[in-house]
């Protein structure tokens, strides 16, 4: 399993703008695909966004596209989510995924590894 570690979440006024990232630590962080969840309080964990092993491919939730962008550095280890245009009910926790480039859907089921989760607040 990868650890992954995300930061960057905070208070952010609607149609403003966040970027957070995704420190991995396994070496072979090019293998797996990455992708971008959030969940908020007494709702399902629902995908926002996902990027292939190379970064060639991206995938978006239809309520964000066009507002945010995934992307990643591997000789960084990181992945990245830029969001802009916040909306009150994207307030929510947000969660970095990491599965096997070999198979799979962008689902929780899915997705082994996990981070903590890192908290964006958007106020209306």
């Amino acid at each position: 399993q990868v650890q992954l570690v995300e930061s960057g979440g905070g208070l952010v006024q609607a149609g403003g703008s966040l970027r957070l990232s995704c420190a991995a630590s396994e070496r072979t962080f090019s293998t797996y695909v990455m992708a971008w969840f959030r969940q908020a309080p007494g709702k399902e964990r629902e995908f926002v966004a996902g990027i292939s092993s190379s970064g060639g491919r991206t995938n978006y939730a239809d309520s964000v596209k066009g507002r945010f962008t995934i992307s990643r550095d591997n000789a960084k280890n990181r992945v990245y989510l830029q969001m802009n245009s916040l909306k009150p009910e994207e307030t929510a926790t947000y969660y970095c995924a990491a599965r096997s480039r070999y198979g799979g859907d962008y689902v929780p089921a899915d997705f082994g590894s996990w981070g903590q989760g890192t908290q964006v607040t958007v106020s209306s």
